[in-house]
C-alpha cells in the first residue's frame, strides 16, 4: 500500500516539471473559465445538486477565485478527482487549482511539487460505526473490517493508530466518497474513516442518520485547504490572497450584503478599502481589477457566511467553528494584512 503511494509521487513529479513554468493565471483569463478540481461528491463540501449545478464549502472557494480573475462566478468548469487521480490531474494541467479535501503535507509540498496557498478548513480523522455494532472508542475496532479511500493520508495514519495501539484491522478500499458510503450502509465494513467533517458530510446524507454515531478519536491533524502547482507564483498568489480575502472579510464585518455599498467608495477603516479596492493598488500587483477581491465576497458572502451556509451548525451536517473560527473568536483562522 505504502509502495504504491510513493511511486505514484514519482509519477506525479515527473509530470509537474514539466508545465510548472505555465502562465496559469494568463492561460485562465484566455481560457474563460477556471478549471477547478474538487472531489466526486461530498454534500455540503462539493456536490452537484439535481441540476447539475455544484455547489458547497470548496466549490464557494473555485467560485470565488473565478469571481475575482474573470468576474464571473459561474466561470468554473469543476472536475471532479479521486483521491488517486487528484494530483495527476492538478500536475498534468488539466485544472488550473484543487480545492478539495486535501490534507497539506511535507511530501506533497516538497516531493510532490505542489504549492498549499492556505487552509479553508482544520480538520483530523475519526471514525463512524452503526450504532448498533455497540462501539463506543476506536480502540475497541481489534480485528474490525474499515473502509478506506487509497491515494490518502487518512489511510497512513489508519495503519499508525492501529499499529500504536496494537490491535489489528483489515482495510476495505474504496475510490470515492460515494463507495465508501454504499460499502459501509451494505456492512461491507464495520467502519468508515475519514476527515471528521468528511464523516459528519457523509451521515447527513443517510437515511436515519442517528443510527450512526462518529467515535471521540480524532487521530490526526489534517489542514485541508487549496492547492496549485509549484513554479506558478502569480497564480499562487492569485488563490492565496483570494482566499485571505474572504477570512479577512469576515475579521473586518464585510458580507455579501454591504460589500457592494463598502465598494462604492471609500469609507473610514484604510484596510478594507484596500480590500475592497477603494484604495491602493492589490488588484494591480496581483494582476486583476481593483475590485477583485470585493467580486470574489459578493459571490457567496465572506469565509463565515460560506461556512455557515454549507457546513454550519444550522445545515445537515451540523460542524461548530471549532478551530476554524477566527483568531479573534479562539479559533486558527488567521490571515495576514492586506497592505
Amino acid at each position: 500500500m505504502k509502495k504504491s503511494v510513493f511511486l505514484g509521487a514519482l509519477t506525479v513529479a515527473g509530470v509537474t516539471a514539466g508545465v510548472a513554468a505555465a502562465g496559469t493565471l494568463d492561460d485562465v483569463k484566455a481560457r474563460g473559465t477556471l478549471n477547478c478540481g474538487v472531489t466526486t461528491g461530498l454534500i455540503g463540501f462539493a456536490a452537484p445538486d439535481a441540476n447539475g449545478v455544484w455547489d458547497g464549502f470548496d466549490v464557494g472557494v473555485c467560485r470565488a477565485v473565478a469571481a475575482a480573475v474573470l468576474g464571473d462566478a459561474t466561470a468554473v468548469e469543476f472536475v471532479p478527482t479521486t483521491g488517486k487521480t487528484r494530483f495527476t490531474a492538478l500536475a498534468s494541467g488539466e485544472i488550473d487549482m484543487l480545492a478539495r479535501n486535501t490534507t497539506w503535507t511535507f511530501s506533497r509540498d516538497v516531493d510532490l511539487k505542489f504549492e498549499f496557498v492556505g487552509i479553508n478548513y482544520y480538520d483530523g480523522q475519526g471514525f463512524m460505526v452503526p450504532k448498533a455494532l455497540g462501539v463506543s472508542s476506536a480502540k475497541e475496532l481489534d480485528g474490525a473490517t474499515v473502509c478506506i479511500q487509497t491515494g490518502t493520508t487518512t489511510e497512513l495514519n489508519l495503519a499508525d493508530f492501529f499499529r500504536k495501539n496494537n490491535i489489528s484491522y483489515e482495510p476495505v478500499p474504496i475510490e470515492t466518497n460515494a463507495e465508501g458510503q454504499q460499502l459501509y450502509l451494505a456492512g461491507a465494513c464495520d467502519t468508515y474513516t475519514t476527515d471528521a467533517s468528511g464523516l459528519a458530510a457523509t451521515r447527513a446524507a443517510f437515511e436515519n442518520p442517528a443510527d450512526h454515531v462518529v467515535l471521540p478519536e480524532i487521530i490526526s491533524k489534517e489542514p485541508l485547504g487549496p492547492l496549485v502547482r509549484h513554479g506558478d507564483n502569480e497564480w499562487a498568489d492569485v488563490v492565496r490572497w483570494t482566499l485571505n480575502a474572504l477570512i479577512a472579510a469576515e475579521e473586518l464585518g464585510v458580507t455579501s450584503a454591504n460589500v457592494a455599498d463598502m465598494a462604492a467608495a471609500a469609507g473610514d477603516n484604510p484596510e478594507i478599502n484596500r480590500l475592497v479596492g477603494t484604495e491602493g493598488n492589490l488588484g494591480e500587483q496581483l494582476g486583476l481589477d481593483a475590485d477583485w477581491a470585493a467580486k470574489a465576497i459578493m459571490v457567496g458572502g465572506n469565509y463565515g457566511e460560506l461556512f455557515e451556509k454549507n457546513i454550519g451548525e444550522n445545515t445537515p451536517i451540523g460542524l461548530a467553528r471549532g478551530l476554524n473560527a477566527q483568531w479573534t473568536d479562539g479559533g486558527l483562522l488567521y490571515t495576514p494584512p492586506f497592505r
